[in-house]
């Protein structure tokens, strides 16, 4: 078994993403900026106006700690993600963007009957990222999904906060969690969105237990969390949770911690278009950075430098020859 740097444990979403107004927000009755979890029904109600009202720009495979890896990988990291598709063609473009993107995975293997999960995401004028997400077969993803050896071949566990919305995922992640506390890995998790610390706060404690190692937030989910009214009372009582972590800050860049020392990252000055992955796509490069010994003020700055280029296009990953500039570019500013 090949030595990985992160194993992840995630859903696994086929992004469908849209540009509309906030007025077609307001009609459609959608809740802006969060993620929302809707059913089937529900799922083909939406995208029928999606499709007649608003503008088709990028279909990929997705998910918060997927995307994380990818960009772990496509930067040059040996990564494992562990995720549940169906059996049909979706679940099959999923595989392609996994394995194309240099990511081991448990998807190699028989995949169930069903039905492939999928995230509608709806990006307005203000390059804010609403989705509204209907699980499928990502919903029962279970601890027999949990590849043990490969865990155990690994550096760090990074748990998807989005797991916390189903009883099976959620029992899963404590498992993995258990298995790395046991054998010494490092265990990261990432909160993933706003909502689901709004509404699953009882759920992720589960997942976080006695604490985690690494905690990756943005300001509003630092806020909820720790229940503060100000972002610093909010750091300080993040460490109750993590002897390390990272708040991304939008425009700001971000707020890391080592655990002994605090580094504060300025943002990159961009126009945003899309927002949709920005967060995922720092994770990643924070990740990877970590994995090459570069520290956190490095890795944070790794991370606000890519994400800020994320946000110049649509769809919540970069493309894989870009990765390399990215890279090249960052090195150069060293």
């Amino acid at each position: 078994m090949a030595h990985f740097a992160i194993y992840g444990l995630g859903n696994a979403l086929v992004d469908t993403e849209y540009h509309i107004s906030d007025e077609l927000l307001v009609v459609l009755g959608v809740e802006k900026g969060v993620m929302t979890l809707i059913d089937e029904a529900q799922l083909a109600i939406l995208e029928e106006q999606l499709r007649s009202r608003g503008e088709l720009k990028k279909q990929a495979s997705g998910g918060s700690a997927a995307n994380s890896l990818i960009a772990a990988a496509n930067f040059g990291s040996k990564v494992f993600y562990s995720c549940k598709v169906g059996n049909d063609e979706l679940g099959a473009l999923y595989l392609k963007d996994l394995v194309d993107s240099g990511v081991a995975t448990n998807l190699d293997q028989i995949r169930e009957r069903g039905k492939t999960g999928r995230c509608l995401v709806m990006v307005t004028d203000d390059a804010e990222r609403t989705m509204n997400t209907f699980l499928g077969i990502t919903g029962d993803l279970g601890a027999h999904e949990v590849d043990e050896t490969a865990l155990k071949a690994s550096s760090m566990l990074y748990i998807e906060g989005y797991l916390a919305s189903s009883d099976k995922a959620r029992k899963a992640a404590i498992r993995a969690h258990q298995i790395a506390k046991e054998a010494g890995i490092q265990v990261a998790l990432t909160f993933s969105d706003p909502a689901i610390v709004t509404y699953f706060k009882d759920q992720v404690s589960e997942i976080v237990g006695d604490g985690v190692d690494l905690l990756f937030c943005n300001e509003q989910e630092a806020i909820t969390w720790s229940g503060e009214e100000s972002i610093e009372g909010a750091f300080t009582a993040l460490s109750n949770t993590a002897t390390q972590w990272v708040c991304t800050r939008g425009k700001d860049g971000a707020t890391v911690f080592d655990g002994m020392r605090r580094f504060d990252v300025p943002g990159r000055v961009v126009t945003p278009v899309d927002t949709n992955g920005a967060g995922d796509m720092f994770a990643g490069a924070f990740l990877y950075g970590l994995s090459n010994d570069w520290g956190f003020e490095k890795s944070a700055r790794f991370g606000v430098h890519t994400s800020g280029y994320l946000i110049t296009q649509y769809g919540p990953r970069a493309e894989l020859a870009s990765h390399a500039i990215l890279l090249e570019e960052f090195e150069a500013t060293c």
